[in-house]
C-alpha cells in the first residue's frame, strides 16, 4: 500500500472533442498542467469528470490513462462505480481497480440506500473488502444522487481496517471534520477537505489537504498553502482569506468557466461538456473568468 502525500488533489475534468468524444490528446495537456502547477495527487473519474455520463469502458480507460501518464510523478485515485446494482457496483470496481490506481474511490452513497443505516453500509463496506483483498480502497461522499456523510465511528473503523488511504469529506461543517481526522488517527486514511473555506484549519489539526472543484482554477495557490501553512502563518492566513472568497466561482458555470479558464492558460481544449450547454457560457461570464484568472496572477506573484 502507497501512503497518499498530503496537498491538493483535483478532482479532475474529462476533456471532449466537438464530438463529444473524450479528447486524450487534451487530457494529457491537462495532466501535465495540474502536475506543474504542484499538485500533490489527482482524483480521475469522479463528479467533476462527469462519471455518470461516461460509460464503463470510458471511466476504465479515463482512470488508466491519467495513471500511466502521471506515473512517477504523482499518485492518482479514481472512482465510477455509479450503478444502482451492488453486483454491478463489484464488476466496476473490479475494473477500475485493474488500471493501477492507488486507491479506488468508494462512493458511500453507492453503498446503502438512503433509508438505510450505517451497519448496511458497514455489511456492504466488508463485502467489497473482502471481494478484493488485495485493492487499496478511498471514501467520496458525493452529493449525487443523495449524499451520504459518514458518521466519525464509522470512518474510524474504515481506518483501522488498514484498507483505506484516501477521502473526500463533503461535510462543509468543520466541527464534523475535526471529528472525522481525530477519529482517523493512527490509521493509513487521510482525510481531503473539498469545502475550500476550511483548507487551513483543516491541515492546523492534521488532515490531508484539499480535493475540491477550485483546485482546477487554483492548484498552485492550494499546493502553496498546502505546503507552506505552518512556515509562514501570516500570509497563509490571508492566503485562506482570499480562497475562501474564491468558493463563490464554484457554482457559477463551473463546468464550463473551469475550461474556458483552461483555455486561458493555453491548453487546447474545447468548452464541451456532457452535462451542460457551452452556449448557457455568456460574454459576461467569460469576464468574470477572465478577471478571476488575474486576481490569482497576481496572488501568486505576491506569494
Amino acid at each position: 500500500m502507497k501512503e497518499i502525500p498530503n496537498g491538493v488533489w483535483p478532482v479532475m475534468l474529462t476533456t471532449y472533442t466537438n464530438d463529444n468524444e473524450i479528447d486524450y490528446t487534451a487530457l494529457e495537456q491537462l495532466i501535465d498542467w495540474y502536475i506543474d502547477k504542484g499538485v500533490h495527487g489527482l482524483f480521475a473519474v469522479c463528479q467533476s469528470s462527469e462519471m455518470i455520463l461516461l460509460s464503463l469502458e470510458e471511466r476504465v480507460a479515463v482512470a488508466r490513462f491519467v495513471q500511466e501518464k502521471a506515473a512517477g510523478r504523482v499518485p492518482v485515485v479514481a472512482s465510477g462505480h455509479i450503478s444502482e446494482s451492488f453486483q454491478q457496483q463489484l464488476e466496476e470496481i473490479r475494473a477500475i481497480s485493474q488500471t493501477g490506481v492507488d486507491a479506488v474511490v468508494l462512493v458511500t452513497n453507492r453503498l446503502a440506500q438512503e433509508h438505510e443505516d450505517e451497519q448496511v453500509w458497514k455489511a456492504n463496506a466488508e463485502k467489497v473488502l473482502a471481494q478484493f483483498p488485495e485493492v487499496t480502497f478511498g471514501l467520496y461522499e458525493c452529493p449525487n444522487p443523495y449524499q451520504r456523510l459518514l458518521s466519525p465511528e464509522l470512518l474510524k473503523w474504515c481506518g483501522e481496517t488498514g484498507r483505506f488511504t484516501f477521502m473526500k469529506e463533503c461535510s462543509n461543517n468543520l466541527e464534523q471534520i475535526k471529528a472525522k481526522i481525530k477519529a482517523t488517527e493512527g490509521t493509513p486514511l487521510k482525510v481531503f477537505v473539498a469545502n475550500n473555506p476550511h483548507v487551513l484549519e483543516v491541515m492546523q489539526v492534521g488532515g490531508g489537504g484539499y480535493s475540491g472543484m477550485l483546485a482546477t482554477f487554483q492548484p498552485d495557490l492550494y499546493a502553496w498553502l498546502t505546503d507552506n501553512w505552518n512556515k509562514d502563518p501570516q500570509k497563509a492566513e490571508w492566503l485562506q482569506n482570499y480562497l475562501g472568497a474564491s468558493c463563490l466561482y464554484e457554482g457559477r458555470h463551473y463546468q464550463i468557466g473551469t475550461r474556458y479558464y483552461l483555455q486561458l492558460e493555453g491548453l487546447d481544449i474545447t468548452l464541451k461538456s456532457r452535462g451542460k450547454k457551452s452556449s448557457d457560457f455568456k460574454v459576461t461570464h467569460e469576464r468574470e473568468i477572465e478577471q478571476f484568472r488575474r486576481f490569482n496572477l497576481y496572488m501568486k506573484q505576491m506569494l
